[in-house]
């Protein structure tokens, strides 16, 4: 029996579905470049503020 015919699922490709805009090499986000703890800080609060009810 051919069971290649029969409807099974196609094989995987080993491929992500879309190129992320902040990829490691890009412009955005070069190599051995990291972002100083205190943006990292300010990041965060700015993210829990705007997500907080109370304020």
């Amino acid at each position: 029996m051919d069971y290649s015919k029969s409807g099974g699922p196609k094989q995987g490709k080993n491929a992500p579905r879309h190129t992320e805009h902040n990829i490691k090499g890009s412009e955005k986000n070069p190599y051995g470049v990291r972002a100083p703890k205190a943006e990292l800080l300010a990041r965060m609060k700015a993210a829990a503020k705007k997500t907080d009810p109370k304020g």
